[in-house]
C-alpha cells in the first residue's frame, strides 16, 4: 500500500456502503450511517451513485458490489458474534474507512485499536469529526505501515494489551502486502494476543492473481493500475486451512464467497450478482498451548499436519 497517498480503494468501499446504505430496509444488506460522511462530497458521491445504479458498474466488475456488501456483512456477524463471547480488545489492520468502532453495537465496550497509514488515517479523522464528536475514548488511531514497520512496536506504545483476548480484523488488505509483511503480521498475531484471540480477512486466490488476461484476474490487475495498489499476494484456492495451521492457527474456517452469497443475498437480493471463484474470507484462532507449536520457528514441524479442525477444502 502507498504510504503518503489516501488509498482510493477504502474510499470506494465506504462510497458502496453509503449507496447501500440508501436502500430501502427490505433491500439493504448492510447499514453504515457514517459511511457517507467519509468519502468526496456531493459531486463525486453523485457520479459513483450513478454509476453504480446505472449499473455501469456492474457491466465492468461482475459482481464486485455484492461481493464488497457481502464481505462487509459477514465480518460485521463475526464481530458481533466474537462480543458476545467476550472480547477485551479489536485491532483493525488496514482500517481506511473502516466504521465498526462506531455502529457495532457493544464494540464501545472493548478498546479497538485502528491502525492504518499515516495518510490516509489523517483525512479519515478530519471527516469523522464532523460526524463523531467527540471521537470515543475506547477507540486509538495508530498510524502504521505495515510493509516496512513493526506492528508490534507501533501497537504496544499505543497501549494494547497482548494478554488480552483480541479479534483482529484485515478486511481488504492481504491482497496489497507483500508475503514478509503477511507472515510478519501473523507471527506478531499467533504470538503476542491472549487465549481465545482471532483474525478474520479476505483473500484473493492465487489462481485469480496471477490470470491477469481474463475474468476477475484481469478486473484486479485493472483496478491496481488504477488506484495505485498493485494486488500482489494470495493464497492457493483450498490452502488457507493449511496454510494458517502452519502460522500457529487453529478452528480456520475458509468460507468462499458462494457462502455468503447464499448467507445473505435471499429474497429479492439472490439475483444479485457476485464475485465466486475468486476470493474467499479466513478466520481462526490462536492455537493455545494444548494446540501444540506456535509460529514460524515451528512451520517446518507443522508443514504437513494442519489441525483437525481447518478447513482445508
Amino acid at each position: 500500500m502507498a504510504s503518503t497517498n489516501v488509498s482510493r480503494s477504502a474510499e470506494g468501499v465506504a462510497g458502496v456502503r453509503a449507496i447501500e446504505t440508501l436502500k430501502p430496509a427490505s433491500e439493504r444488506i448492510i447499514s453504515d450511517p457514517y459511511a457517507r460522511a467519509l468519502i468526496r462530497g456531493g459531486l463525486m458521491f453523485s457520479i459513483s451513485k450513478w454509476i453504480i445504479e446505472s449499473g455501469w458498474y456492474e457491466r465492468m466488475v461482475p459482481g464486485a458490489l455484492a461481493f464488497i456488501i457481502g464481505r462487509e456483512r459477514y465480518i460485521d456477524d463475526y464481530l458481533k458474534a466474537c462480543l458476545g463471547e467476550g472480547l477485551d480488545q479489536v485491532v483493525i489492520l488496514g482500517a481506511g474507512f473502516d466504521t465498526r468502532a462506531y455502529r457495532i453495537s457493544g464494540v464501545e465496550r472493548t478498546r479497538v485499536f485502528e491502525v492504518d497509514q499515516p495518510a490516509t488515517q489523517a483525512v479519515k479523522l478530519e471527516r469523522l469529526r464532523k460526524v463523531v464528536h467527540p471521537l470515543p475514548t475506547h477507540v486509538t488511531f495508530v498510524p502504521a505501515d505495515l510493509n516496512s514497520q513493526a506492528l508490534g512496536e507501533r501497537l504496544e506504545s499505543s497501549g494494547y494489551d497482548e494478554h488480552d483476548k483480541t479479534l483482529f480484523i484485515w478486511q481488504g488488505v492481504t491482497y496489497f502486502l507483500t508475503p514478509e509483511g503477511i507472515d510478519s503480521t501473523l507471527a506478531f498475531i499467533a504470538n503476542h494476543s491472549g487465549p481465545n484471540s482471532a483474525v478474520i480477512f479476505d483473500y484473493v486466490y492465487n489462481e485469480t492473481l496471477h490470470t491477469t488476461s481474463q475474468g476477475y484476474g484481469k478486473a484486479l490487475a485493472r483496478a491496481g493500475k488504477v488506484s495505485g495498489e498493485s494486488y500482489v499476494f494470495g493464497i492457493d484456492r483450498g490452502r488457507a486451512g493449511l496454510f494458517l495451521a502452519q502460522r500457529g492457527f487453529c478452528d480456520v474456517l475458509d468460507v468462499p464467497l458462494e457462502d455468503v452469497k447464499l448467507k445473505y443475498f435471499t429474497g429479492s437480493n439472490a439475483a444479485r450478482p457476485m464475485v465466486t471463484g475468486a476470493i474467499a474470507i479466513a478466520s481462526a484462532r490462536v492455537c493455545g498451548a494444548s494446540d501444540g507449536p506456535v509460529g514460524p520457528a515451528h512451520q517446518a514441524d507443522r508443514a504437513d499436519k494442519p489441525t483437525g479442525t481447518a478447513n482445508s477444502g
